[in-house]
């Protein structure tokens, strides 16, 4: 997906005196990078939860803020995971309204194989997940920790290792990654809300409707101007955010319901030719940097630090249930169920796969999908309470089954790399 035009750089950029943000948000916007930041903010989190200077660490996770009456006095811990993600939320919510509105989810033939993998790559692991930790108590409130996958890591290790891999595979991986996220979005909703407060929901809903109607009827001055966001819609966005908060719903399902109100096309009256960009891409643009440059990289920051106790306290994580069951689901489940869910759907008759796909590719895909990462932490908070003894464990194994999915994939995919290197030289 290519979303850079000169077009909508110039859109964004207008003027010469911007060239430095400009070069800095396309460095930010760069995949590899984003999935760097996200890697050196959780290994700086690791080394200081387990260093001398621990305390300090914990200290400042755990140092409150905000304004009581609102139900926003929250650690800073509780501020990355409600508030940052928000806006990584947000651009999700932009990216699924586009692919079901322009991408590859509005065609049935394009869509319907990743959408059942992704779905595959869901139930498999939260079933080996139960069954794992079958009889371990409280352990089965974290059965949705290794359905996720962290399209931005698992993205970032394809463009590293996948310089000649076929287009048709990235496609797959976004596809799948896309749906993977909107499963996950649907299971915050429905099994993490523990109770409902039904006023402020309503008022945070009629928000969103606002900040949604402003966004269409306004849509062409937000493209030309969109700086214009931070005054009109950012404002509108934080009330819709807060009120959703209080309510008891997870807080970054606001921004996903916020990013479903932008636009993805022109009306035809403001269409001025076929490349000129839509108001959700523009948005995606201007806020992708924020989101991988600073939301995410924080978030991993103040939520990976865990103590681990050394290799003695590694080794007796490994022996936890909960522990293996997250392992197993992400770096066994994933690739299991993406494959066996894909191979079941392509038996029906008029559905193939991609020509320019193998299978082992595909399991290659299946391993980059177990990075679990971002999400899967969110889920493992919401999952079990600071206090809880699993809490910590359950984000040592998110840790160690990514770094193991990131490994596996990076060897078997490189090799396939290779592959296809030697036969586009040939």
């Amino acid at each position: 997906m290519t979303r850079s035009p000169s077009r909508l750089r110039r859109t964004l950029f207008p003027l010469s005196s911007r060239a430095e943000s400009a070069r800095i948000g396309e460095i930010l916007r760069k995949e590899t990078v984003g999935g760097l930041l996200l890697v050196v903010g959780a290994a700086l989190a690791l080394l200081w939860a387990n260093s001398p200077w621990a305390e300090g660490y914990f200290a400042l996770r755990d140092v409150e803020f905000g304004y009581e009456p609102w139900h926003l006095r929250l650690t800073i811990g509780q501020w990355a995971a409600d508030g940052l993600l928000a806006i990584f939320f947000f651009l999700v919510g932009l990216e699924l309204k586009r692919e079901f509105v322009a991408g590859d989810l509005r065609r049935f033939s394009t869509a319907i194989v990743p959408v059942v993998a992704a779905l595959g790559g869901v139930a498999v692991p939260a079933l080996i997940y139960v069954a794992v930790t079958s009889g371990t108590a409280g352990a089965a409130k974290g059965w949705a920790i290794p359905t996720a996958t962290d399209i931005a890591f698992a993205v970032a290790v394809l463009a590293i290792i996948g310089s000649h891999l076929p287009s048709a595979l990235r496609i797959f991986l976004l596809t799948l990654a896309v749906v993977d996220d909107l499963v996950a979005i649907a299971i915050i909703a429905i099994f993490y809300t523990e109770s409902i407060q039904i006023l402020p929901l309503l008022l945070g809903l009629a928000a969103i409707a606002v900040y949604g109607a402003i966004a269409q009827r306004y849509r062409r001055f937000f493209h030309l101007r969109p700086s214009a966001a931070w005054f009109i819609l950012l404002p509108l966005g934080f009330v819709a955010w807060a009120l959703v908060h209080a309510s008891g719903v997870h807080a970054t399902i606001a921004g996903v319901l916020l990013g479903f109100t932008i636009p993805v096309l022109h009306r035809r009256s403001d269409r001025r030719d076929d490349s000129d960009p839509g108001l959700a891409e523009v948005f995606e643009h201007r806020f992708r940097p924020i989101s991988s440059g600073i939301a995410v990289p924080v978030f991993a920051f103040l939520s990976a630090g865990v103590a681990i106790g050394g290799a003695d306290g590694f080794a007796s994580a490994l022996g936890d249930p909960v522990v293996l069951g997250i392992i197993a689901g992400l770096v066994v489940g994933k690739p299991l169920g993406i494959a066996a869910a894909t191979w079941l759907v392509t038996r029906a008759r008029g559905i193939d796969l991609d020509p320019s796909l193998r299978w082992i590719d595909l399991i290659g895909v299946g391993l980059l999908a177990g990075i679990g990462f971002t999400v899967s932490l969110l889920v493992a908070e919401l999952s079990f309470s600071v206090d809880d003894p699993h809490h910590d464990q359950a984000k040592v194994a998110i840790l160690t089954a990514s770094v193991g999915a990131a490994l596996l994939a990076s060897a078997l995919l490189g090799l396939r790399n290779r592959r296809y290197r030697r036969l586009d030289a040939d």
